[in-house]
């Protein structure tokens, strides 16, 4: 009978604790997806979402060990079922449009607020539970179970965040997902809270340990010094300031989508199931090794990895490296676990690590540098990290190879490895005219006085470039030539009279230059350094003839809450390199731009891609609204400063294209089944090249 009952309190400890690591780490994607148009589809909105989760997290982990080491055991369940019935009355958790930005805010404080109006004390409460519930449990039963328990809290993390992008976004809308959530978050309560009573009269954790024995406490207390709660902090940093910064190297050069937030913080998950579930994953023999490889590949790839790679491939090598370097912490991390009555603490350690990787990230990266060089710091910083770990443990793995030896090896590898990052940054600050960073992403300006162009780069993709010659000024570059997708739309348009262009992304303002007497452009811009550093740099807006219009803010909210522009032609041209903000290309997006056109009106979507094939989604979105799609590819021309570029364009109109400039305008290809894209789900599998 008392067996039964104790594989029963086994069963509920465990699903308590799975349920709090599935839901929190369900709501992260969710609640990125769900505010992520509101802010123009950038990548530093999932860096800021996980500085408000690990800060949440670390908020979490404090309220566990202080009500453990300070409370009651009845005290303890009272506060807690008190915070879990509150959270019930905030139910169901939906963003409020009161926090849709205007355009002149600063993002990151908007998202964090909004993220703790709307999901703040659930979320905290549900941080506390892998410590607190735990520690409850090891006052029933002490041994390795305990620590087992933090793998299973891992393994329902990394269950929820692999089923998010597989089956939650894909078969539920948004408002749905809220729904479920929230019903299961009714139930993790309810387990949370008849644990909370079971333990009202159970003894206080400290009692526990003290009726084992003084020897064994004073041994406990004597290990745990300030140099160990140091290097624990260390170790969860590393991994957490890699795992945010190569998240946000992934999507903004492909897309800032639930699926690439996920792969890296899967991965980071999995590292922590493999190293805590039992110690025989982490061997240092094969991973050490790794690691030496791992880093030196982590420290090249922002250079030349997604540029000069095919897209799977850099992946790979990015993933499997980012692996091994979170292996390797984690698994230095559970070497060091202490006895159970420092249990609260070790964990509170591991989330202030955590979260002091999110703000090096989230906040003090956009103000310190700037371009994006938090990647290479993680990457220098992971080895100096493991190294003083591995210099602590020495003695006792060392096999005749001494600490000065093992000094003198860390030391060469790890200069060569902050070499190899400082020469790659110092190659793209060669010729840097202006620069500057924010919540967009990072802008630099050069200057070709021998060649006879100025060029603005956001990260490593070129935003446009002007002839410093005066007769030149005006003519167009790049991938808005005239003979190209959004040049022809133009050029054809004006052959009817004045027209009213729209554009969406500035860039250095080139479409401008096609303006004459009469004319109108109203550009969109949702990044302030763009708008600076175009009219400041470059001279399409101060010299073209016709009358402009900068809004800033980002375009999709901007045109929901104007009425119809009566556009002859809209461009959409917001894209950050080959990064794809998702929310402008859904069925939804479309509607609002069909709405602002004349009925002679056409919308030019610059579709250029290394990584994505989006004419799927650009058809199925045009039959979805009675339009006729076409595709216009230019080779290039180096003489003109033309790149090859692909453009489609979209007609009421189906005559429009019978016009003699667009006879060579191909059909759109959409293969067969294509889910179309809209705000609900996007698949970015069915658009890889």
């Amino acid at each position: 009978m008392q067996k039964s009952t104790d594989l029963k309190a086994v069963f509920l400890y465990g699903l308590t604790i799975f349920l709090s690591a599935f839901l929190l780490f369900q709501v992260q994607p969710m609640m990125g997806k769900m505010i992520l148009p509101w802010f123009g589809g950038s990548a530093s909105v999932w860096t800021t979402c996980m500085l408000f989760f690990q800060a949440l997290l670390l908020l979490g982990y404090l309220y566990s060990h202080w009500v453990v080491n300070h409370l009651t055991p009845l005290r303890q369940s009272l506060l807690h079922m008190a915070l879990l019935i509150s959270c019930v009355i905030l139910l169901p958790i939906t963003p409020s449009e009161f926090w849709k930005p205007t355009g002149a805010e600063n993002p990151t404080l908007r998202i964090l607020g909004l993220l703790s109006a709307s999901i703040g004390l659930p979320y905290m409460v549900l941080s506390t539970t892998g410590p607190l519930v735990q520690a409850w449990f090891a006052r029933e039963r002490s041994g390795a179970v305990t620590y087992r328990l933090f793998a299973l809290s891992n393994f329902g993390s990394m269950l929820a965040l692999l089923a998010y992008p597989f089956v939650v976004e894909p078969l539920l809308p948004t408002r749905w997902q809220s729904l479920a959530w929230s019903g299961l978050f009714v139930l993790f309560v309810l387990a949370c809270g008849s644990l909370a009573w079971r333990g009202r009269h159970a003894k206080p954790l400290v009692e526990k340990t003290q009726a084992s024995g003084h020897q064994a406490e004073d041994k406990a207390s004597s290990t745990i010094k300030a140099g160990q709660l140091l290097l624990w902090v260390a170790l969860a940093a590393c991994p957490s300031i890699l795992m945010v910064a190569d998240t946000s190297y992934l999507t903004q050069n492909i897309a800032p989508i639930p699926l690439l937030w996920i792969a890296p913080l899967a991965l980071y998950l999995l590292t922590f199931i493999l190293c805590f579930e039992r110690q025989g994953w982490y061997q240092r023999r094969i991973f050490l090794p790794l690691l030496i490889l791992s880093l030196g590949a982590l420290a090249y790839l922002p250079t030349l990895g997604l540029s000069d790679l095919p897209l799977l491939v850099a992946m790979g090598i990015n993933l499997t490296a980012f692996f091994v370097v979170c292996m390797v912490c984690h698994g230095e991390l559970a070497l060091q676990q202490p006895p159970t009555k420092q249990l609260t603490l070790y964990y509170l350690m591991l989330s202030v690590g955590g979260f002091l990787g999110g703000f090096f990230v989230g906040v003090i990266a956009p103000y310190a540098f700037d371009g994006h060089y938090e990647l290479s710091v993680a990457v220098v910083l992971s080895g100096i990290v493991v190294s003083l770990s591995l210099w602590r443990a020495w003695p006792a793995i060392s096999k005749g190879l001494g600490r000065p030896v093992f000094a003198v090896v860390s030391t060469v590898a790890l200069v060569v490895l902050g070499t190899v990052s400082v020469n790659d940054h110092m190659q793209e600050a060669d010729g840097v005219e202006m620069k500057g960073r924010n919540f967009y992403g990072s802008l630099r300006v050069f200057a070709f006085p021998d060649e006879g162009y100025r060029s603005m780069l956001h990260g490593q993709i070129v935003h446009g470039k002007q002839f410093l010659a005066p007769e030149r000024a005006l003519e167009p570059t790049t991938y808005y030539n005239a003979d190209a997708g959004a040049g022809l739309a133009i050029t054809t348009q004006m052959t009817m009279g004045p027209v009213r262009v729209g554009v969406i992304g500035l860039g250095v303002g080139t479409l401008a230059g096609y303006g004459r007497q009469g004319d109108s452009y109203r550009i969109y811009e949702i990044d302030p350094l763009v708008i600076g550093m175009a009219q400041n740099n470059f001279s399409f807006l101060s010299k073209t003839l016709a009358k402009t219009e900068l809004v800033l803010g980002d375009a999709r909210l901007q045109l929901e809450a104007e009425s119809p522009q009566q556009f002859d032609v809209l461009v959409v041209d917001a894209f950050s390199g080959d990064s794809v903000p998702v929310h402008l290309l859904t069925r939804e997006a479309f509607e609002q731009y069909a709405r602002h056109l004349k009925p002679n009106g056409v919308i030019a979507v610059h579709i250029t891609n290394r990584f994505l094939d989006l004419q799927p989604v650009i058809q199925t979105a045009a039959q979805k609204l009675g339009f006729t799609a076409r595709l216009i590819d230019h080779p290039g021309d180096d003489d003109r400063l033309v790149y090859p570029s692909r453009w489609a364009l979209l007609a009421k109109d189906p005559l429009w294209f019978e016009q003699n400039a667009l006879k060579a305008a191909k059909t759109l290809e959409s293969p067969t089944g294509f889910v179309p894209w809209t705000d609900d789900y996007s698949s970015l599998f069915a658009v890889v090249k």
